[in-house]
């Protein structure tokens, strides 16, 4: 795409993090921007502080893995701005254990969120896209976990593995339509992602638990240290046009962008 001024543009994962730097990325290109998450004080902060900056943005509150919400939070951006041009599969979770210790619900929610979220943002805006006629593209949140696998971690590799090869296979499929897809696959990046496991459906440890846990304390350090998400933010927005990447300095270096 040359030029994103006008287009709407839907993320997932919206209320913060990665998707608010990614929101923030495309609203400054002039896009009209519709934030999807499950966290509905975290969308309407978000969407204030757009709406600020003159950004014409909406809301829906939707949870990835249900196709049925996803259906929904499409119709609702239809309705707010009569089309969609950019998809943003962003919403994730973390979780990891050792092999034989990880309860079968919990395997199935990671990967409800993190791979079917993406399948389900796909299938549901796909047809849409294709039947506007005026191209767009997809932009796959994956993680650099989805090319190296560290122990500890499986399942949150296995799905972002997962990703990057669905996304692959989609370029492909999609190109004649005039849809570009793009999977980021960022490093350690400072959002709230080491928390999100603390939803899992076994329950588990608590986060007050894990306060005296020096694995997730050591994690913790390693993701507040990480790389800023609205310079991320902007990296996802340049893949919608095919423009070359950032080139990444320690915080306060960079003048890339």
């Amino acid at each position: 795409m040359s030029d994103i001024t006008g287009r709407v543009v839907f993320i997932t994962g919206g209320a913060g993090g990665l998707g608010r730097g990614m929101a923030k990325a495309f609203a400054a290109r002039g896009a009209k921007i519709m934030l999807a998450d499950r966290d509905a004080d975290g969308l309407a902060s978000v969407a204030a502080e757009l709406k600020s900056d003159g950004t014409d943005v909406g809301t829906v509150v939707c949870d990835v893995a249900d196709l049925a919400s996803v259906e929904a939070a499409a119709q609702a951006t239809l309705e707010q701005f009569g089309k969609v041009h950019v998809v943003v599969n962003n919403a994730g979770v973390a979780l990891g254990g050792q092999p034989g210790e990880i309860p079968m619900q919990d395997w199935r929610w990671i990967v409800d969120i993190n791979l079917m979220g993406v399948v389900h943002g796909v299938e549901v805006f796909a047809p849409i896209i294709q039947a506007q006629g005026e191209g767009g593209h997809f932009v796959n949140t994956a993680s650099m976990a989805g090319h190296f696998a560290n122990p500890g971690m499986s399942p949150y590799n296995a799905t972002k593995y997962a990703v990057v090869g669905y996304s692959e296979g989609l370029r492909g499929e999609l190109e004649a339509a005039n849809i570009g897809v793009s999977v980021l696959c960022p490093a350690w990046v400072k959002t709230n992602i080491h928390n999100t496991s603390f939803g899992r459906p076994s329950g588990g440890p608590t986060q007050a638990d894990a306060q005296n846990d020096p694995n997730y304390q050591n994690m913790a350090a390693v993701i507040n240290s990480g790389l800023d998400p609205e310079l991320v933010g902007r990296l996802g927005c340049r893949l919608c046009y095919g423009e070359p990447p950032l080139h990444f300095h320690p915080p306060g270096f960079c003048h890339c962008d």
